[in-house]
């Protein structure tokens, strides 16, 4: 292990637009990604001398304070199991120059670490080694398949952040929702607050003092016996944000282990479904490179297909 002492560093245009967190990830080779958010909530990192939250997103002229870490020495790069690259390049929706658009499967995380070898962005970097400057866009929970943006470019990576910022990139996710649902649209407007288990794990509640403004659209799109397939639209991104909206509603996700209904999951596990009932279906936003509008679709996996079908029989007999 190597020592390295605090660095002063001056974000420029190369590295503006970036997320805190992803920006420490990339410089910071070798330190593992839980000793990053230990650093960082500790405020041993700082930003214009003061602390700053992991999604901050850096500006031009922000000097960072990184502070002495313990490095792993160099090695060479665990190679990414065959059936996982074969994997992922099926999976590619959209590719060009500034843009890899990926229908990211189900059990597989956006980043590796806490128990996992491989996260969808440390796979990528192998897979794409020319493309030194990718990173993720947004992020998706990791039993979420469908559409997952990233970047190639630094300055693609900017715009589109903004796009995010300004509310300009649609996203459209579908899931299975327990119970019956009434009338054919409902929007959903509950502060959320998300907090930290002791074991790491990640909840959120809805908050309606400390929680972050989190808006939700849903539109039924299918109805079974005591199960309805939805189409959520996001106007904030929050964390978990659909799953827990829709358990505050009395219409848990099909399969959530975290937030959903015991017995509608038993019910759907009988009938096939082995993961959460949630997917990014499409996509829509400006093309960076020249604002083209952009309108990518991932088809729901055969395996939330085969659990509809099943229920479309259950409904007829």
């Amino acid at each position: 292990m190597a020592e390295n002492g605090v660095r002063q560093w001056l974000v420029t245009d190369a590295d503006a637009g970036q997320r805190l967190d992803n920006f420490l990830l990339r410089v910071m080779k070798g330190v593992p990604r839980s000793h990053i958010y230990k650093i960082l909530r500790s405020g041993e990192v700082r930003v214009n001398k003061g602390r700053a939250r992991p999604h901050y997103h850096i500006a031009v002229g922000d000097v960072l304070r990184l502070p002495p870490v313990r490095v792993a020495e160099a090695s060479d790069p665990a190679v990414l199991p065959t059936h996982l690259r074969s994997q992922l390049e099926a999976a590619v929706l959209f590719e060009d120059s500034h843009l890899l658009v990926l229908d990211k499967p189900s059990g597989l995380a956006v980043h590796g670490g806490s128990g996992l070898s491989w996260g969808i962005i440390e796979a990528l970097r192998q897979l794409r080694p020319d493309a030194r400057e990718l990173e993720l866009v947004h992020r998706l929970d990791r039993d979420t398949s469908g559409c997952l943006v990233l970047s190639k470019k630094r300055s693609a990576l900017r715009a589109l952040h903004e796009s995010l910022r300004q509310g300009q990139m649609e996203k459209h996710y579908l899931a299975l929702a327990c119970g019956d649902w009434k009338g054919p649209a409902r929007s959903v407007r509950l502060p959320l607050r998300k907090n930290t288990l002791q074991s790491g794990e990640r909840m959120v509640r809805v908050d309606p003092v400390a929680g972050k403004p989190a808006h939700t659209h849903f539109s039924a799109r299918e109805h079974f016996s005591g199960a309805t397939l939805v189409e959520a639209d996001l106007d904030t991104g929050r964390t978990h944000q659909i799953r827990v909206h829709l358990q505050a509603i009395a219409h848990a996700v099909a399969g959530d282990e975290k937030y959903g209904d015991p017995a509608f999951n038993q019910r759907l596990r009988v009938l096939g479904l082995r993961r959460l009932f949630l997917h990014a279906a499409s996509i829509r936003f400006a093309h960076p490179r020249d604002q083209q509008p952009m309108h990518i679709q991932a088809p729901l996996p055969a395996e939330l297909e085969a659990v509809l079908q099943q229920l479309r029989q259950e409904s007829c007999s």
